[in-house]
């Protein structure tokens, strides 16, 4: 979880630590004793520096309080969280469920495609691009002859996949990479899913789904807290301002969003907020529901339901694989990490042949 706020913040977390070399040698080697003004100078200088740590110390922590207040505010209203925080049109999910049966049209999703500029927006877009277009001398303009163009099954991946771009915090400053680890990450876990519940005859759609729903409760943890950091911040120092505080305005200024209280919101509540927002979706023939939920609150793996299985697998892989791509795991950890959620040496095999960063489209 570190990992995903900053590779910087996931090396402090784990104990390692940059040493600076010494600027100059001859310093290094050569001790002097200080003259009796330049100790007092040092003296004054490490008082002040305590006196200005002391009060900055003092109006972050007052400051970081205000946030996990409000932040918690917030998740006391789930369904304002469904609808103002992410903004979840109910368009949304029923074009999941008309997607989850056997007698899916084309017909029943174009009105409700329509009814989300957006979403209209980013298949035209899609059906646009050089390797989908069918002749390079036409644009297609309308939604109803892109959602033709892409078919039924495409749109299995299609749907959920723009669903979550949308959903995503649309800045995630400080924090600047976060953004892409969120998506990187989800659709990761969303295509390593959709692998592993195809060697296990399970619906591959059903898996891609709760794979990429799973971190619906992260997303909306970030999004949630940074939003909330950002306008208590610029509430506060507007007050300042006004107030000619220089030195509280400048403080204020002086830091950043707390990781340390980003990562407790979202290992304290990613999971359980990601199972309350799929339940808003009130999907029931898009059969996730129970999967989210024995993610959330079930403690151990057998007793999860097959699907939700599925996904713990593909999450770990998912985890243990950024881990080590950034050495921040070791051979006994990622044993016990994989081992934990009962996936096959045989399904990492199949993983790591997989392409689980890209989706794959057919277009006839």
């Amino acid at each position: 979880m570190s990992l995903v706020i900053s590779k910087e913040f996931a090396d402090q977390q784990s104990g390692k630590v940059s040493v600076a070399s010494h600027q100059n040698s001859e310093q290094a080697n050569r001790r002097r004793e200080l003259l009796a003004v330049e100790e007092e100078s040092k003296k004054n200088k490490i008082i002040k520096a305590h006196g200005e740590s002391f009060f900055t110390d003092q109006v972050m922590s007052k400051f970081f309080a205000h946030v996990t207040v409000e932040v918690n505010k917030k998740f006391d209203n789930k369904e304002n969280l469904y609808t103002s925080t992410l903004r979840i049109e109910d368009a949304a999910p029923a074009i999941m469920e008309i997607l989850s049966v056997r007698a899916a049209s084309i017909n029943r999703i174009i009105p409700l495609v329509k009814s989300l500029p957006w979403l209209a927006d980013e298949l035209i877009n899609l059906v646009n691009k050089p390797q989908y277009r069918k002749r390079a001398d036409i644009q297609v303009t309308d939604a109803s002859l892109a959602l033709s163009y892409i078919g039924l099954d495409n749109l299995k991946l299609v749907m959920p996949t723009f669903m979550l771009k949308h959903w995503l915090p649309n800045n995630t400053a400080p924090y600047v990479l976060m953004k892409r680890k969120l998506w990187n990450d989800s659709l990761a876990i969303g295509m390593s899913s959709s692998v592993l519940a195809k060697k296990a005859g399970m619906d591959e759609f059903s898996a891609f789904a709760a794979g990429m729903f799973s971190n619906l409760g992260l997303i909306a943890v970030t999004r949630c807290f940074l939003i909330t950091y950002s306008e208590l911040h610029t509430a506060e120092l507007k007050e300042a301002y006004e107030n000619k505080d220089k030195k509280l305005h400048d403080t204020l200024v002086s830091f950043d969003a707390s990781p340390d209280l980003l990562l407790e919101q979202i290992v304290t509540r990613s999971s359980k907020v990601s199972a309350e927002l799929v339940e808003l979706m009130r999907l029931d023939r898009l059969r996730i529901t129970e999967t989210i939920f024995d993610l959330a609150y079930t403690e151990t793996l057998e007793k999860m339901c097959p699907l939700a299985q599925i996904v713990a697998k593909a999450k770990a892989y998912v985890a243990y694989r950024s881990l080590a791509k950034d050495d921040l795991i070791s051979t006994d950890e990622a044993k016990l990490l994989l081992t934990a959620v009962g996936i096959t040496s045989q399904e990492i095999s199949i993983l790591r042949k997989s392409d689980i960063d890209h989706i794959k489209l057919n277009f006839k």
